[in-house]
């Protein structure tokens, strides 16, 4: 009597679904944002992208809804709510800076 050779399947392959991320190391033109921010649960992906943006702007730069309205295809209530999001968990704070010349 033979001895039976017994051999396992091949593994098949895993599946992959959804996104594969890849971490990519850059040397120019990038923010650092925390993981306070990026992973916060209590604020919207929208509002978590429009802080992103705001902190890669450069210091003393203005940021308005209205300007940011024009950038973003999110409409001026949108966006509103977002800063209202991030206002309310302690990701911003907001102050109304007159023009100079008293102008609106």
């Amino acid at each position: 009597m033979g001895t039976q050779q017994i051999s396992a399947l091949p593994c098949a392959k895993p599946v992959v679904s959804g996104v594969i991320h890849r971490n990519v190391l850059h040397t120019a033109g990038f923010t650092v944002i925390g993981n306070h921010l990026a992973q916060h649960r209590g604020v919207s992906l929208v509002a978590i992208g429009l802080a992103a943006h705001i902190q890669s702007l450069p210091a003393g730069a203005g940021i308005g809804i209205k300007r940011l309205a024009e950038r973003f295809p999110e409409s001026e209530t949108r966006i509103a709510a977002a800063l209202r999001e991030l206002e309310a968990a302690g990701c911003l704070h907001r102050s109304h800076v007159s023009p100079a010349d008293g102008g609106s």
